[in-house]
C-alpha cells in the first residue's frame, strides 16, 4: 500500500526495533515495540479503572482500492488528510495528558529529528491549557525507557534553532527524566512519572 502526505510525498515508515528485553519478570514481551508496550500498559490501566488513555487514529484518505476478491479489498494508495499530532492522549486523575513515544538506536543521545515541528507545537499548546505533556523515550541498545517532560524537550527543540545541539544527551534524559522499570502489570508503569508531575 502507498500512503502519501498532503503535499504528495510518499510516506516511508521508520523501522522499529525487534530487540529483546533484559526483563527477568516477563519474557513473553520480547520483540514488542515501545508502542506495543504502551498499548498493553494502557489496556491494563483501562481495565483497572486507573486511566483512560488511547492511541490517536491516523487520519488518512483512501484514494485507490484493489478488489482481487469480493471479500478481500486491498488499499493501494492513500494520503494523510492532515499532519498528526502526538501518539496518545487521555485522562488520568482528572487531568488531560498528551504524549508521544519514540525509540532510538543511538546509545548516548536522542536525536531531535525524531520529532516533527507540529508535534512539538501541539505539546506547547497543550501545556498552555494546563495539560500534562511528555515524551516516552526508549533506548533500544539497553531497553531503557524514560519519561521526559515536554518542557525539557521544548527547551532543547528551541535551542537547536539558534545553534544548539540537534539531540538531547542521554545523561540529561537520565537526570531530568524518569526511568521506568518493566513490570508485569502494567508492563510499563509510566503513570508513576505522571504522578510526580501532578504532585
Amino acid at each position: 500500500m502507498t500512503i502519501r502526505y498532503p503535499n504528495g510525498n510518499q510516506f516511508h515508515e521508520q523501522p522499529t526495533s525487534s530487540g529483546t528485553h533484559n526483563d527477568s519478570i516477563n519474557f513473553s514481551n520480547r520483540g514488542m515495540t515501545l508502542e506495543d508496550e504502551i498499548n498493553k500498559s494502557n489496556q491494563y490501566y483501562l481495565r483497572a479503572g486507573i486511566a483512560v488513555i488511547h492511541k490517536k487514529p491516523t487520519p488518512i484518505q483512501i484514494v485507490s482500492v484493489d478488489y482481487p476478491k469480493r471479500s478481500a479489498a486491498r488499499i493501494k494508495e492513500a494520503y494523510f488528510r492532515r499532519a498528526s499530532t502526538t501518539d496518545y492522549n487521555g485522562v488520568y486523575r482528572g487531568k488531560y495528558i498528551d504524549f508521544d513515544v519514540k525509540e532510538t538506536k543511538n546509545k548516548q543521545s536522542f536525536p531531535l529529528k525524531n520529532f516533527y515541528e507540529h508535534q512539538v507545537e501541539h505539546m506547547r499548546q497543550c501545556l498552555q491549557q494546563q495539560g500534562i505533556c511528555f515524551a516516552i523515550i526508549k533506548f533500544i541498545s539497553d531497553q531503557a525507557v524514560f519519561v521526559l517532560k515536554a518542557t525539557d524537550l521544548i527547551t532543547y527543540w528551541d535551542a537547536q534553532k539558534s545553534g544548539g545541539r540537534k539531540s538531547i544527551p542521554r545523561k540529561v534524559i537520565e537526570k531530568e527524566g524518569f526511568l521506568i522499570q518493566y513490570r508485569i502489570n502494567p508492563l510499563l508503569p509510566y503513570l508513576r512519572a505522571v504522578d510526580s508531575f501532578i504532585e
